[in-house]
């Protein structure tokens, strides 16, 4: 069932909402979390769909928010709030609102959210894209317990990284941190097989991949060894070696599914490694409303102390002719506060140390 509002408030809102819940028989309310997408018109439809697949495992009450861009200065000046109000089988198991905004009220989006919470219930804010550098200090982040963005979407997720550790605050959590979260299993569990002594670790993945700079992270922050970055042409994480007293132990997937878990004196074993799709994601994020102290302590490590060498070294460097500028891309630029930074402390094992 769908009920259209223009120009409306919140309080219209919540009376249609009850009026949807009393049309389809189901006038109690058994949801367990309020989620706020804050996204854009063109994103706003695969988050909906995201969101919606992900109420069958955490019934919620979905507000979506899509702050529109005003044409002309008079349409800057005129506030409006249309919603479109969702329940039963258009809902998923649970119930959504999606909220577009005009005008000055595009600034003052928590004013309208905050009535439309669910009372005594957890709240998550999720950026789909374009993220808060400080999603705490964001009007809308400062309603949650979990506020859940994803440096994949950014056009500089090196840079992002960096800004995330700043202002990290306790709920803050990551989709590329849990896009690697089956690796980090089948990582732990192969060294649980074994007792060895590790030297040295390989990440190898796609340029600008944030998943594969935080799983270096979280190597490096965990084993307090050297963990070198290298590039490949993906899709995503294909492999990660790590060097140990024992022998080499890899764990390598070229093809984006079916990863191959390589152990010295063991037979090769097949292991599903499947890109997952957003709707699980985010369904794993809802499972835990704590804070992710692990994704803290890799993110606080710093991309600047990883193996800089690899990074950037896909493509040779720009050659001009004599009397012309060099054009350097915005992602090398952003990356090279970074390498001047690894380069001074020397090291990852011995910058770990100190």
């Amino acid at each position: 069932m769908k009920i259209d509002l223009t120009d409306t408030t919140a309080s219209k809102i919540n009376k249609a909402l009850v009026k949807g819940r009393r049309a389809i028989g189901t006038p109690a309310v058994g949801m367990v979390l309020t989620l706020v997408i804050v996204t854009d018109e063109e994103n706003a439809y695969d988050a909906l769909k995201a969101a919606n697949d992900a109420s069958r495992e955490h019934p919620s009450r979905t507000l979506v928010v899509i702050k529109r861009v005003s044409r002309t200065p008079r349409d800057r000046t005129q506030s409006r709030l249309d919603a479109e109000v969702r329940v039963g089988a258009d809902a998923g198991t649970g119930e959504t609102v999606v909220l577009r905004l005009y005008g000055d009220v595009v600034h003052h989006a928590q004013s309208v959210v905050l009535p439309l919470l669910l009372p005594d219930a957890p709240v998550v804010v999720w950026w789909p894209v374009e993220a808060p550098l400080d999603p705490a200090n964001d009007p809308l982040g400062a309603l949650a317990q979990r506020r859940v963005t994803d440096t994949y979407a950014s056009e500089q997720p090196v840079r992002d990284l960096g800004a995330r550790a700043d202002t990290y605050t306790p709920g803050d959590t990551d989709l590329s941190w849990t896009r690697i979260t089956p690796w980090r299993s089948m990582l732990a569990a192969a060294l649980d097989q074994v007792t060895v002594d590790v030297n040295a670790v390989e990440v190898e993945g796609e340029e600008f991949n944030p998943s594969c700079e935080l799983l270096a992270m979280w190597l490096a922050d965990r084993l307090d060894v050297p963990v070198k970055r290298s590039l490949s042409g993906g899709p995503g994480l294909t492999a990660v070696r790590m060097d140990t007293s024992h022998g080499p132990i890899t764990l390598d997937r070229a093809d984006g599914s079916l990863a191959t878990l390589s152990i010295e004196g063991q037979p090769d074993r097949a292991v599903a490694l499947k890109r997952r799709e957003t709707a699980e994601l985010i369904a794993e994020e809802l499972r835990r409303l704590d804070p992710d102290d692990t994704y803290a302590s890799a993110l606080r490590f710093g991309v600047e102390r990883l193996n800089p060498s690899a990074q950037g070294a896909a493509a040779p460097a720009p050659v001009a002719a004599a009397g012309e500028p060099v054009a350097v891309p915005v992602e090398e630029a952003a990356k090279a506060p970074a390498k001047k930074a690894a380069a001074k402390r020397g090291p990852v094992k011995k910058a770990a140390a100190k």
